[in-house]
């Protein structure tokens, strides 16, 4: 097994995310750097292992930050399934806020049915959204970010954040 040498960090597509501080929290345990990435300005905890980043412009403009910057041994958090499927072709691992990891074996039928129902809901076929958050979805979430650091750590990846 090769063993990478680089830093865990976690980039948090932060303007909708219900786990931000699941991952504060997790994140100072383990002693990693997390970015928190957003279109508008959000309060963070004045912690140095965490950077705020407010990205101008477009509305894609945080999801091209983070796609442009993740590569093996980082963790994204999003419910963008676009943006997951960048990040996992650029080697990261991806966990969706209801703890649901993103794959390359299961990306393809996530982008699938993400456009069907948006086809469906511009017909007005389907209305509405996901079903609300709740806390089973928050442990869920804590479970899998658990479980892709310890993954990490078992490939090698250092913890420690700059």
């Amino acid at each position: 097994m090769t063993h990478a040498t680089g830093p865990i960090a976690i980039y948090v597509d932060a303007d909708a995310c219900p786990v931000k501080d699941e991952v504060y929290r997790v994140a100072g345990r383990h002693n990693l750097h997390v970015f928190v990435v957003a279109n508008n300005f959000l309060n963070v905890p004045r912690e140095t292992w965490i950077e705020r980043v407010t990205v101008p412009g477009n509305f894609d403009a945080a999801d091209d930050w983070i796609a442009e910057r993740v590569s093996r041994g980082a963790i994204v958090v999003t419910a963008d399934i676009p943006l997951a499927d960048r990040c996992i072709k650029a080697g990261a691992d991806v966990i969706g806020p209801t703890g649901k990891p993103f794959s390359e074996a299961s990306i393809g039928m996530a982008l699938a049915t993400r456009d069907m129902m948006e086809d469906l809901r511009a017909m007005g076929t389907v209305q509405g959204g996901p079903k609300p958050f709740s806390q089973k979805d928050r442990s869920a979430f804590l479970q899998a970010l658990d479980l892709a650091i310890q993954r990490l750590k078992r490939a090698g990846f250092r913890v420690g954040a700059p």
